[in-house]
């Protein structure tokens, strides 16, 4: 049905092949879940290359529902966001904790669906959020069309991912693929009709990523290692505990640092890289890379480097030069 390249470990992006069936089942069950109808006003926020825009269109077009497109400049976020959620009176949108945090929930009386997604929902910012409206918690990789799990009712104290997504089953296993008890940690694994065919071009990608299901008769049956480490709760919902990679979220898009690491290397004066996504104060998140050279180059030299190779959400916010990267004790 349509591809959706997401940042990977070894340097290039990986393009997901995702079917229709996957993309049907998303579609109906954001209809229910998310509550919409012909009188929902629904923003489409995301652009059309991340896979959150696919949710958005087709969910609106089955429930006859109003998609509203808007100016790339009106989606800032902040005061021009929320300028155009008012005037155009939105009542569903689908944004990140980190694009949420900027907008004031008391002054859009007609938005009465938020989904949060991308990252983790803060308490305070769900506290802010939920009172007067539908707040939900979106969570599931691309390679799971869009969405996984859902929470119907996000709130400071009920943070967690929820429970799977319809025609969708979730598994928090060990290394050894074997089912862990309530409350222990451990790897998320997805199945049902969601999962995509693989990986465009890359087959060994794919089969490290896409396993055979030990946990079902049907043939051909897979699961989906997501490199979530998640737990259950006692009442069944799924809580989110972090990566087992160096896999970051910068304002809810995957970005994988060895992607942004290898281009940083292709720079004829650059030595040796290492990225960390530093958060030096609550909510504000950003990209530093750290870099050893030859021959010094500028900020704004590597920043333009980098923009003729990644998309701009992966280029660094910083450059920190250092005579050599710190290592670990052999």
């Amino acid at each position: 049905a349509y591809v959706i390249y997401t940042s990977g470990s070894t340097g290039k992006p990986k393009g997901t092949l995702l079917h229709h069936r996957g993309l049907c089942n998303t579609a109906q069950a954001a209809v229910l879940r998310h509550g919409f109808g012909p009188s929902s006003r629904v923003l489409q926020f995301a652009s059309p290359s991340f896979d959150a825009s696919v949710c958005e269109v087709f969910s609106c077009l089955l429930a006859g529902a109003c998609l509203v497109l808007s100016p790339a400049q009106a989606l800032l976020p902040g005061a021009p966001l929320q300028s155009f959620l008012s005037a155009h009176s939105i009542s569903a949108v689908t944004l990140t904790p980190s694009v949420l945090a900027l907008l004031q929930p008391e002054a859009l009386p007609s938005l009465r669906t938020v989904i949060s997604a991308g990252e983790a929902c803060p308490p305070e910012l769900a506290r802010r959020w939920a009172p007067g409206r539908d707040l939900l918690n979106a969570y599931g990789p691309t390679e799971a069309s869009v969405c996984a799990s859902i929470n119907l009712h996000l709130g400071p104290d009920c943070l967690h991912i929820g429970s799977p997504w319809p025609n969708t089953s979730l598994f928090v296993l060990d290394s050894s693929l074997r089912p862990l008890p309530l409350g222990a940690p451990g790897e998320l694994f997805i199945s049902g009709v969601g999962l995509a065919r693989g990986y465009l071009a890359q087959p060994s990608l794919t089969a490290e990523r896409f396993l055979p299901n030990p946990f079902s008769s049907s043939p051909g049956a897979r699961l989906y290692r997501t490199g979530d480490r998640v737990r259950w709760l006692p009442d069944g919902h799924l809580q989110f505990l972090g990566r087992l990679d160096d896999q970051v979220k910068l304002r809810g898009i995957r970005i994988e640092l060895g992607e942004v690491e290898a281009a940083l290397r292709l720079h004829p004066f650059v030595s040796d890289a290492a990225l960390l996504l530093r958060e030096d104060s609550p909510g504000d998140k950003r990209l530093t890379a750290y870099f050893t050279a030859s021959q010094p180059p500028s900020a704004s030299e590597l920043r333009s480097f980098l923009e003729q190779r990644l998309p701009s959400f992966m280029v660094p916010s910083a450059f920190v030069l250092l005579d050599a990267l710190p290592l670990t004790a052999a």
